[in-house]
């Protein structure tokens, strides 16, 4: 498909129903053409004696017809239709050469060079004035369909990101900006179901806001939010590839799904996220187990089996966050499947 035509070009098309670029050394000729198009009101008539500029004043005046003659100086005008045809502004505006005579093998090679149509001069007004309004009805009619072509494409692209942006804000946690709960149940389900057909592993990470109920307590469910912003943005970043899912369980209780991820391996991501939060020293008085907000994670880590629900790997990993809890807070504990 050829490159669109650009939409000035398309407004300047439109104020007339034909515009006419004359390239033809001879003055003579440019003055009885003008004459021959100066009583057709909607046809705007543009002249160029100079053929190192036709190119030039083409791609400036966005004609609907191109009238070329062959016999140039210095040039061949059969050389001229071909660049007007290699140029991406040019490349559909139809052209009608002019020749002094009706020679078989020049117009041949005309039409071979990406003429539309060929006219031995002076011709007829009658005719040349038809030609010129075929040739432009069938442009403009192009140009129309591209210009269609082009707000369809844009619509569907509007579209695409709407409904991209729409999928986004149904998958995504307010406040965070993590999956959401639901979008964690799809996705794990389906990441799942894939481990059971691969009969690869995979691992999950519960984890949880020490002492959060405290900390709001302390400093105001404002400062709770900001909290757990930032907390969030850890464990984003601590998703190393593009299948790790990090999203928001519930209230101060995170997620991150680790597909194709080994148990030692899954712990080592625990521990590392587990650090990282506590290295941000976000302060947290009265908390019992240092000056800083942290969290404790479970981890867990399958192999499913036939028939097993997805569920049985959050209820392991909830089970090791129990025990993370129990045993001191701002730990790692493996949940048993």
């Amino acid at each position: 498909m050829h490159p669109p035509i650009d939409s000035s070009a398309a407004s300047n098309l439109h104020s007339h129903a034909a515009m006419v670029l004359l390239v033809d050394d001879q003055v003579m000729v440019g003055e009885a053409i003008r004459r021959a198009l100066v009583t057709e009101g909607n046809i705007d008539f543009h002249y160029c004696s100079d053929p190192d500029k036709a190119l030039a004043v083409a791609i400036q005046t966005r004609p609907t017809v191109i009238l070329q003659d062959l016999v140039l100086p210095g040039v061949d005008g059969l050389s001229l239709v071909q660049e007007y045809r290699n140029h991406p502004v040019t490349r559909d505006i139809p052209i009608i050469v002019l020749s002094t005579k009706e020679d078989p093998a020049i117009k041949s090679a005309a039409f071979s060079a990406g003429a539309n149509d060929y006219l031995v001069k002076l011709p007829d007004s009658i005719e040349l004035v038809a030609r010129i309004r075929y040739h432009s009805r069938s442009y403009l009619a192009l140009v129309q369909r591209d210009e269609a072509y082009q707000a369809l494409r844009q619509s569907q692209q509007q579209l695409l990101e709407s409904n991209m942006e729409l999928r986004r804000l149904t998958n995504s946690d307010g406040l965070t900006g993590l999956g959401n709960r639901r979008y964690f149940d799809e996705y794990l389900n389906a990441e799942w179901l894939r481990a059971r057909r691969n009969g690869r592993e995979i691992s999950m990470l519960m984890i949880d806001v020490d002492h959060f109920k405290s900390y709001n307590d302390t400093y105001g469910h404002i400062a709770g939010d900001e909290a757990l912003k930032r907390v969030a943005n850890t464990i984003f970043a601590s998703c190393d590839r593009s299948t790790d899912l990090a999203a928001r369980f519930g209230g101060e209780e995170f997620a991150l799904v680790l597909p194709g991820t080994p148990a030692g391996s899954a712990r080592l991501a625990a521990e590392k996220l587990r650090r990282a939060v506590e290295a941000m020293q976000i302060p947290q008085k009265d908390a019992g187990s240092g000056p800083w907000l942290t969290v404790s994670i479970g981890a867990a880590t399958a192999v499913p089996r036939d028939e097993q629900p997805y569920t049985d790997l959050i209820q392991a990993a909830d089970r090791g966050l129990y025990q993370a809890k129990r045993q001191g807070r701002n730990r790692v504990v493996p949940g048993m499947m």
